[in-house]
C-alpha cells in the first residue's frame, strides 16, 4: 500500500481519537500542512521559528510553541494525540529511545499518534546531493523500529511500508500505554532491567518509584545515581539505562507468565547487541529464571545479552524482606564494578 505523506497521518489520527481527549500535537509543524487538518485547539511545535512564522501565516488562531522533539514543553499526560511526520527521521538512531520515552510522557494513557520515518538501514549520515544535500537523515530496519516503539511503552495499531522508493515511509500508528519507556542511548555504563513495571510505578513515569521499593536508596548508596527516582539524569549524567524485562505494568510481577519473560528476554538480548552496554545488571531472580536458568542465582551469569555480560541480584521490592538495604547496595557496586 502506498503512503500518502501528505494527508495519511492526520487523517489517520482523526479517526482515531478519542471523543474525551486533551490538545493534539502536530510536533515538528513546519509551515502547518498537517496542522490545517488536525481538530480545532491542535498545537503546532517547531525548533524554528521561521517555520512557526509561516504557521501563523497560515493558520492564526493555531497555538505556536517553539521547541524541541527531545525536550517537550509540556505537563506530563497532557497531550491527547500526536503526528510526527518525519521529524524522528533527523534523529540518531540510539537518540530515538529518549525521544519516544518524551512523547510517551507527555500523551495521555490510550492516546494515539501517527508517525513517519524512513526505511532502510544507516545511523544518521549527510545527504551529499539533490534537494536535501546537506540535510541528516537516519535509516530504520522494521524490526529494529519495532522494537524501540514497543520498548517506548507503545502499543503499534498498524504498520504499513511504501517501497516506492529509496527510502521507503514507515508509516504507522500507535497508542500510550500505562507502561513505562525505556531509558537507553548510547554509551550505558549499566542497563538496569526491572521485571516489570507496576502501576504505580508506570503512573509515577519512574521505574522502582514506590516509596518502600529499595532499588534508589541503594542506587544513591553505591553510587550509581546522584538524583532520586530521576532516570533521565541517570542515564545523561551517569550512563545508567533502565528499562524492564516485561513491559506491562501489573499490580504484582506474579501476574507475568514464563512466556512474557521469554518474550522480554529476546528483546533485550536485540536491544543489548544494538546499545552493547557494558553491563545488564537484573533486579530479581524470577525473570532470569523463568526465562533462562531455573537455578539461577545472583551473581554473574554465564549468558551475555548481545555482547554484554549479565549480573543477576535479588529484588529490591519492599516485599522482599530476605534482602536487606546494604546487601542491595553491595549488588549493585559489584555490578557496576563489572563495566569497563
Amino acid at each position: 500500500m502506498s503512503v500518502d505523506r501528505a494527508t495519511g497521518p492526520p487523517l489517520r489520527l482523526l479517526e482515531r481519537l478519542s471523543s474525551s481527549h486533551g490538545p493534539v500535537l502536530d510536533l515538528g509543524c513546519g509551515p502547518g500542512c498537517h496542522t490545517a487538518k488536525l481538530p480545532t485547539g491542535a498545537i503546532g511545535l517547531d525548533p524554528a521559528a521561521t517555520m512557526l512564522a509561516l504557521l501563523g501565516e497560515r493558520l492564526p488562531d493555531v497555538p505556536r510553541v517553539r521547541g524541541e522533539a527531545t525536550h517537550l514543553p509540556f505537563r506530563t499526560e497532557s497531550i491527547g494525540g500526536a503526528v510526527v511526520a518525519s521529524v524522528y527521521v533527523h534523529l540518531d538512531r540510539p537518540d530515538l529511545p529518549m525521544a519516544l520515552a518524551e512523547i510517551h510522557r507527555v500523551m495521555e494513557v490510550d492516546a494515539p499518534a501517527e508517525l513517519v520515518l524512513f526505511g532502510g538501514d544507516q545511523d544518521l549520515t549527510e545527504v551529499t546531493g539533490g534537494d536535501f544535500a546537506g540535510r541528516r537523515f537516519a535509516l530504520w530496519p522494521d524490526d529494529r523500529l519495532r522494537d524501540v516503539v514497543v520498548g517506548a511503552g507503545f502499543e503499534i495499531v498498524h504498520w504499513e511500508r511504501d517501497g516506492s522508493d529509496d527510502w521507503p515511509a514507515l508509516s504507522f500508528g500507535i497508542r500510550r500505554l500505562r507502561s513505562l519507556p525505556d531509558f537507553v542511548g548510547p554509551e550505558m555504563r549499566v542497563l538496569v532491567c526491572g521485571l516489570n513495571p507496576s502501576l504505580h510505578s508506570a503512573d509515577l513515569g519512574v521505574g522502582f518509584g514506590r516509596a518502600g521499593n529499595r532499588f534508589w536508596p541503594a542506587a544513591l548508596a553505591a553510587g550509581l545515581v546522584s538524583v532520586d527516582r530521576d532516570p533521565r539524569d541517570a542515564l545523561a549524567r551517569h550512563g545508567i539505562g533502565m528499562t524492564d524485562l516485561v513491559k506491562r505494568a501489573t499490580p504484582r510481577a506474579a501476574e507475568l507468565t514464563k512466556d512474557e519473560y521469554c518474550e522480554g528476554l529476546t528483546r533485550l538480548d536485540r536491544l543489548c547487541t544494538w546499545l552493547r552496554p557494558e553491563v545488564v545488571c537484573m533486579v530479581g531472580l524470577s525473570g532470569w529464571r523463568a526465562a533462562v536458568d531455573r537455578s539461577a542465582g545472583a551473581g554473574w551469569q554465564q549468558r551475555r545479552l548481545g555482547p554484554s555480560p549479565v549480573y543477576v541480584m535479588p529484588s529490591t521490592s519492599g516485599l522482599n524482606a530476605h534482602a536487606q538495604l546494604p546487601d542491595l547496595t553491595e549488588h549493585l557496586r559489584v555490578a557496576a564494578a563489572g563495566a569497563a
